[in-house]
């Protein structure tokens, strides 16, 4: 029997409570400072973070095993990270969180359709009503 800790379900509700204290805690961060320097502090938290997380566990094997096309598509996912973030800072300097974060959320729609279109994944019919769901409670409460 797994225990919570191996299990997916509690790492991605641990996900989501830590992305809603982002939302809080930057638009709070962003209130006097340009969103561009807010972004690049919360870059450098997340760099000595990760650094001290990877030291520890000793993480850092493995480096040189890296390769192409994986190192190809982790620095593209960090490009998206970052105009992401930036883009959300923007938008937390200029809206409420409250509206700004589920906007941001219809990420899980476009992941959903992307993973579809491009991963080739699939989804049932209850996996696409609750992608029609997530779309109008997020618009519904940015609204």
């Amino acid at each position: 029997m797994k225990t919570v800790f191996a299990s997916w379900q509690f790492w991605a509700l641990l996900a989501a409570v830590f992305a809603a204290l982002t939302a809080v805690f930057a638009k709070i961060g962003v209130s006097d400072i340009g969103t561009g320097l807010a972004t690049l502090v919360r870059t450098l938290v997340v760099v000595a973070l990760l650094t001290v997380i990877l030291t520890l566990t000793g993480g850092w094997q493995g480096i040189s095993g890296l390769s192409g096309r994986p190192v190809l598509f982790l620095v593209l996912s960090g490009v998206a990270t970052g105009a992401s973030w930036l883009c959300y800072f923007h938008a937390l300097k200029l809206g409420d969180a409250a509206r700004v974060a589920p906007i941001d959320k219809l990420s899980v729609v476009l992941v959903a359709l992307f993973g579809v279109w491009i991963l080739g994944e699939r989804l049932s019919t209850i996996n696409w009503l609750g992608v029609v769901l997530i779309t109008g409670g997020a618009l519904l409460v940015a609204v």
